[in-house]
């Protein structure tokens, strides 16, 4: 079961961070020739920020099917989805090609991908977490973790795939090299459908099943949204960082004079510091709670805002590594790790699919989708200079900590309550 989750994210992180590569190093010329550089990356990550647009519309509907029908079922579904998105985008014509049709489509394979993305990870996480609690108890944090490896395993794949691209002459990289990742990722595809057509459906899901249910589960969570909005703030931290320090930066330190090997070479790094910290932290949780844990890693994010943009503004290779495995291996993993859990625990059986992905997926909205584009543009605006990227940083950090400070500790929660009010009422502690 575990080896699910951690497949289905994998091939979910691995779609969306292969975007946000290419996107940062040509998609601005490709699909928006006419603009000027700096807008032709801004909208490049305009794309980008379509497809988490379209993520909490995918939490609502496939979380209503997956606490109505089945986790099982929509997550065969989203993965389909989002593999064959990723796909088709690697063999999608450019501007030259077909004209404004190009930069069309490429937002419409986006939001698609949104779409799938928004109810895969709800229901890759329920189904590991729920099956774990039949038998490991308080151990969810743990068993949690593997879905959430997907993340920075998903980022060394692409990383390394697009680092292998990259290298090719830059006429060749533009004209049929970019494409390489997406078309890959037909593989992930096969191996992930082949391994989650084998998995039952989640026992607490089969128990809570049996119970009548009046309401949408969207309409039992909108009755009393505190869960939802809490459980949003609370991931902004994790993906403004990951975002700014992955995606964006790869855009940032290319300009700033690194060459594209580097900057590449540095993610990869930074993400397989991230899948030896990430399960550290979700354990850590399991022991000490997941309040302490999150609250540890923003203000580790905070603290470490100016440090890691001043590294990476350095112009040296070995001090651009260090700064993103400290800032993205580091501080966003401990914020990361126990999140998995930490959402799962908030919301009764019946409507824990939908309020888990809507929550989650509203985060990655506001912390990933837009700060790309908004550090781009204020970047565009002063003329450069790191400030604006280490102020978001800070910012996202700041909300995640707020919200951790007002939550209730959940990590010795039951999880098996069927009933559709969430378990947690977001009180002060």
């Amino acid at each position: 079961m575990a080896i699910s989750g951690l497949l289905g994210t994998t091939v979910e992180f691995y779609d969306f961070l292969v975007y946000g590569t290419v996107a940062a190093l040509v998609f601005g010329d490709l699909f928006f020739p006419q603009a000027d550089p700096a807008v032709g990356t801004i909208a490049a990550f305009g794309t980008f920020a379509a497809g988490y647009l379209a993520r909490p519309l995918g939490g609502i509907v496939f979380g209503h099917f997956g606490d109505r029908i089945g986790r099982k079922s929509m997550m065969l579904l989203t993965m389909v989805l989002m593999g064959l998105g990723s796909f088709l985008i690697g063999l999608l014509p450019t501007y030259d090609a077909i004209g404004v049709w190009a930069p069309v489509l490429l937002v419409a394979l986006r939001v698609v991908q949104g779409i799938a993305i928004g109810g895969e990870w709800g229901g890759a996480m329920l189904m590991v977490v729920e099956h774990a609690e039949q038998t490991q108890g308080s151990r969810r944090g743990l068993w949690s973790s593997f879905t959430q490896l997907g993340a920075p395993l998903g980022s060394v794949l692409s990383a390394g795939v697009v680092t292998l691209v990259a290298g090719l002459p830059d006429d060749d990289f533009r004209s049929w090299g970019w494409r390489v990742p997406f078309l890959l990722s037909i593989v992930l595809l096969a191996v992930g459908l082949f391994v989650r057509l084998k998995v039952a459906e989640s026992p607490l899901f089969a128990q809570a099943k049996r119970e009548p249910v009046d309401k949408p589960p969207i309409v039992e969570l909108l009755r009393r949204p505190k869960p939802v909005l809490l459980a949003a703030c609370v991931g902004i931290g994790a993906f403004t960082t990951q975002s700014l320090l992955t995606s964006f930066m790869i855009s940032y330190a290319v300009d700033e004079g690194y060459t594209r090997p580097q900057v590449l070479t540095a993610v990869t790094v930074a993400s397989c510091v991230a899948l030896a910290v990430l399960p550290a932290a979700s354990v850590l949780s399991d022991r000490v709670g997941r309040r302490p844990v999150v609250l540890a890693g923003a203000i580790a994010s905070a603290a470490l805002a100016f440090p890691v943009l001043a590294l990476v503004d350095s112009g040296s290779p070995g001090l651009l590594i260090l700064a993103l495995a400290l800032g993205h291996g580091v501080a966003q993993s401990t914020m990361y790790g126990p999140l998995g859990a930490l959402l799962t625990e908030m919301f009764g059986t019946r409507v824990r699919y939908t309020g888990a992905s809507l929550g989650y997926q509203a985060a990655t909205l506001v912390g990933a989708g837009f700060s790309p584009l908004i550090a781009g543009s204020l970047l565009a605006s002063y003329g450069g200079g790191s400030t604006p990227v280490s102020l978001l940083l800070c910012a996202g950090a700041a909300i995640t900590a707020v919200t951790v400070w007002r939550l209730r500790e959940t990590h010795t929660d039951a999880l098996d309550s069927p009933a559709a009010t969430p378990t947690l009422e977001g009180t002060p502690r």
